[in-house]
């Protein structure tokens, strides 16, 4: 049986097969509350046969948003406006839901990608960012106010509440983004977190906030649904971040109940150099996997179905996640199940597209 097609368990969650959906910002929301885009999007994700759907980051608080478009969870509307969407979602499909929770810190305040993504001034509909050290991403950009105690403390309150949201949804799943610059890699980063408290300096207090944040999710969000945590596994910039420190932070996650670490790279600097090709990350994850006893997923141009059964085979990860290639092939599940002889569920109303030559491909119970 093909490994990519058979069930793995994250926490007290199973997942019919080891492909997930990964969380992919659609910058199309209309004051943090999801949109009909959303229902179109997620709607058509949710029939592609994929193990997990993640929706995309969901920022705690308005000035943690990328940009003015970007989907949030902070209040009663921006929770309404979800709940709607998922309902029509979960009407015609059983996937399992996730959400990943976010906050940019200085790198927000920016327009939408396919204008520039460039930072935009308050007089542009931007904001004041914020960051663990006053040190802006770009030189253009405006000074991030470097975080007080009580910023922080107040953003911690954020995710708890956003985790609190998740859960009345009805979400399966949880994931914190430490990930790609946004304000927990940068406080993971030296390169952008040269505090000089507690949440400075050493590793452990770099990675004090991350921890912090996972801690208080999980506390708040139901011991049988799982929590993990998007990290990115270097910088690719001497003396930043690195796998090193990615597997030290992955082993102190998991000691505090993580259910999994979704690894990518990248994000926090312009001075970064990656050398983008296939896999070109799966290696992190595989040294990461070595380290911990909890569930590893890879990401980042795995695009062919042999490809992702080659990663896991090899044990270099156990989940493979799919974005930009999903958006392109929604269908990239079916598609892989034709081709490495497996089955997998898809909504009746399909059942009549199997092509003749794979015939049994789609579980009709």
């Amino acid at each position: 049986m093909s490994k990519l097609f058979t069930p793995i368990t994250l926490g007290k969650l199973t997942l019919d097969n080891r492909i997930t959906i990964a969380p992919m910002c659609q910058y199309s929301a209309d004051l943090g509350k999801a949109t009909a885009w959303h229902r179109i999007h997620l709607g058509h994700l949710a029939l592609s046969g994929a193990g997990l759907l993640i929706v995309e980051a969901a920022a705690v608080e308005p000035e943690g948003r990328i940009t003015p478009q970007d989907l949030g969870l902070w209040d009663d509307e921006t929770e309404q406006a979800l709940g709607d969407v998922l309902k029509d979602v979960r009407q015609y499909s059983p996937i399992p839901v996730g959400i990943q929770l976010a906050h940019a810190g200085r790198k927000a305040s920016t327009d939408v990608p396919w204008r520039g993504g460039n930072f935009l001034q308050p007089a542009e509909g931007g904001w004041q960012t914020s960051a663990p050290s006053a040190l802006p991403y770009n030189e253009s950009d405006d000074t991030p106010a470097a975080l007080t105690k009580a910023r922080i403390d107040e953003i911690k309150q954020a995710f708890i509440d956003s985790a609190i949201r998740a859960d009345r949804l009805g979400l399966d799943l949880v994931e914190v983004h430490a990930a790609h610059g946004y304000l927990l890699h940068e406080f993971l980063s030296p390169l952008s977190n040269q505090r000089e408290d507690e949440y400075g300096g050493s590793l452990e207090n770099r990675m004090r906030l991350t921890l912090e944040i996972f801690r208080e999710v999980r506390q708040v969000f139901p011991a049988d649904k799982p929590v993990g945590v998007r990290i990115s596994a270097t910088d690719w910039v001497e003396g930043g971040w690195d796998n090193e420190q990615s597997i030290a932070l992955s082993k102190a996650l998991a000691a505090e109940g993580c259910a999994y670490i979704h690894v990518s790279s990248g994000g926090l600097s312009p001075a970064q150099k990656i050398d983008v090709g296939p896999n070109y990350q799966v290696s992190f994850a595989a040294e990461i996997k070595k380290s911990v006893d909890i569930p590893v997923i890879a990401v980042g141009l795995i695009t062919e179905p042999k490809q992702a059964e080659a990663i896991l085979v090899s044990e270099q990860a156990d989940m493979i996640a799919l974005a930009r290639g999903m958006l392109y092939d929604p269908r990239w599940p079916w598609h892989a199940a034709a081709e490495l002889g497996a089955k997998l569920h898809a909504p009746e109303q399909y059942w009549r597209c199997e092509p003749h030559e794979v015939k049994g491909l789609f579980n009709q119970d």
